[in-house]
This record gives C-alpha cells, structure tokens and sequence, in this order.
C-alpha cells in the first residue's frame, strides 16, 4: 500500500485521458541549429513605456532566462520542452521533457546554443536540474515565489507550445493545492492550476506572476482553459538536493486515504465531514501498529487524520501537501486523530520512499 492520493477535487478525474494526451512535454523539433527568433516580423514600433503592457514587461524581464530544450533520445526521437535559469549553471525543467534522453541542448533567447547534462531528476515531482556550461551573462536565474499562489491571481506562463519559440500566454490562478498524477503511483501535491494557455512544449517553463517570480514550473495541459504547474514551494524543496545529490527522498508513511464524506462523518461519530480517512495501512509500514483501519475498500470506519502537529488538516489536499512540503523522511510527527469517536494523538515516525 502506498500514500497514493485518491482526492475529491484534486486528482483530476475530469481532466482523466485528456490530461495524459495532453502532457506539455516533447513535441517534434525544428531543424537542428536554427535560430529560435524565427522568421522576421514587421518593423519593430516604438513603444511608450507609460502604456507598456505589464505582460510585455514580465515577459522582456524574464524571456532571457527562459530556455528551449531540445532533447535526443533513442525511446522517442528528438523532442523539446522548456526550461528556466535557477541559478548559477543550472536551468529547471521536467523530468518527463528529459526522461530517457541521449543527448540534450538548450537554446537561449539570443539564440545561442548550449550542451546540457542532467544534474538530477525526481520522478514523484516531475522535477529536474540540468547543468549548462557556458551560461550567457544575459540569462540569470529566476527567483521563486516566497508566497503561496492564490486563486485570481494574474500569472503568465513562457515557453515554446508547439514549437512556437518564446510565446507568452496570461490568466490567473484558477485553483490551487490540487494532485496532479505523476509517472509514479504518487500523486504530484500542492499543484496550480491556471487558465493560461499551456500546450506541448510548454513542460518546463516557467508560471510566473507579474512581478516576474516564479509561481510554478509548468507540467500539463488538462483540457479548455486549464492547465497546471508545480508549485514553487515544492520546487524550493526538491530542487537544491537534484543539484547536491541528483535525487530527492520524498517522506513516505505507507497509507491509503480518502476524503471524509458526510456518510463517512456519521459512521465516526463526527459532527461534520473533515480531516482523511486511513483507508489502508502496509504490512511493516511507517504506520503500522500506529493507524487503524480495517482494510476494506468500501470502508467507512477507521482512523481520521484531523491534524498534524497543531496544523489542521482539512482535507485530503491538505493532508499531502503538509507532508511533502512540512516533513522529511525520519521525522516524528503528531496527528490529532478521531478513532472511535475520540480524539487523540498518534505519533508516527516517517519513511522514506526510495525505503518503499
């Protein structure tokens, strides 16, 4: 058994096939060496910057820092993707645009071209760091947000959607805290979603708001008007220990859960429909002997996990996103449980997932 999320606004059921054929990773790739400009608009217009779009001014701000990744592989081909300058030689992109590559190059705004190696990847996130010898002096890093994105927030995202080099796109935040699914029997927590264009070839890049921070790191496309990202505190927590170490140790408790329904409050003596329900607990697990439940699929009874050390736990969004961006593996936290319609407190000693 596994922390495997199942979420009742989270894991996208809706967005279900659409989101897998729409995954903004590889798409098919110019002619090797051209020059990302791309053809010759008209005359260029001068523009009074008192009437400067402020989406012209994030996008002139961070355009340099944004890369092309063109990537060769014998699973798939050639393909592209995005990517963004992180800092000093490295540039951040998804795991599933580099996954399986032979060879990777990334093109800056300038049109130069550089060879990349990857520094290090994570699955469970969709996260990787590639290292660039050679950066140019025009492409420094991008800072990630310090602040949550919040819904209604205006953001843009920057890449390369089908092929079509340094495009800009804008919306808002449209959701935030949602699972997204990941290439691991995981769920990716604490994602965005925005209703700013995002298309393959779009994986990689960069959501930023208007202040030009980095809200996410663009991952797919789930349909009209949606697409998603990874959010930037995640990021902040994956990404130094891909260039340290060239891989990241997820906490991991080795449970099932499920969002408490007002059927499922009622068979435990709740007053209303709060916290996750322990759907499963792994034999030998972080958690076994310390959470109950009874195993069964269609269970309503169990443990019910209402918070962790002091923190509310709301939902089962909350639940995922405390844990991936609160705790690490070998922790010892608290949980505020409800087990037979009493609260108490549970004390649970982490794992690790790459121990799974």
């Amino acid at each position: 058994m596994t922390d495997r999320e199942m979420t009742r606004r989270g894991i996208l059921g809706v967005a279900g096939a659409t989101l897998v054929g729409s995954v903004a990773g590889c798409v098919g790739t110019p002619e090797p060496g051209t020059d990302r400009t791309g053809a010759a608009a008209g005359p260029a217009q001068e523009i009074d910057a008192s009437e400067e779009s402020p989406y012209t001014a994030v996008y002139e701000a961070v355009i340099d820092s944004v890369v092309l990744v063109q990537v060769t592989g014998s699973e798939f081909g050639q393909g592209e993707g995005t990517g963004f300058v992180y800092d000093g030689n490295y540039v951040i992109t998804n795991d599933h645009v580099v996954a399986g590559a032979d060879e990777i190059d990334v093109q800056f705004e300038g049109g130069e071209w550089r060879a990349a190696s990857i520094a290090g990847t994570d699955r469970h996130s969709d996260l990787a760091v590639l290292e660039v010898d050679d950066m140019p002096e025009s492409a420094t890093p991008l800072r990630l947000s310090e602040s949550p994105a919040v819904v209604g927030q205006e953001v843009v995202a920057i890449g390369n959607p089908l092929g079509l080099d340094a495009s800009v796109s804008s919306g808002i935040v449209s959701g935030v805290e949602r699972s997204l699914p990941s290439p691991t029997e995981f769920n990716i927590p604490d994602a965005i979603q925005t209703d700013a264009a995002v298309n393959p070839g779009n994986s990689g890049g960069p959501l930023v708001n208007l202040d030009g921070d980095v809200e996410g790191v663009i991952f797919a496309g789930g349909g009209e008007n949606i697409g998603f990202a990874i959010s930037a505190g995640l990021t902040r927590r994956v990404v130094p220990s891909l260039i340290e170490t060239g891989e990241y140790d997820h906490p991991y408790l080795g449970v099932r859960f499920s969002p408490v329904t007002p059927e499922i409050a009622e068979a435990n003596d709740l007053e209303e429909a709060r916290g996750v329900l322990i759907a499963g607990v792994e034999s030998g697990g972080p958690v076994d002997g310390r959470l109950r439940t009874d195993g069964s699929p269609t269970s309503l009874e169990g443990d019910i996990v209402i918070g962790i050390d002091g923190n509310e736990i709301p939902d089962e969004n909350a639940f995922s996103s405390y844990l991936a961006l609160e705790t690490s593996p070998g922790e010892t936290v608290s949980m505020a449980v409800i087990r037979d319609g009493v609260e108490q407190s549970v004390s649970v000693t982490l794992g690790s997932r790459s121990d799974a």
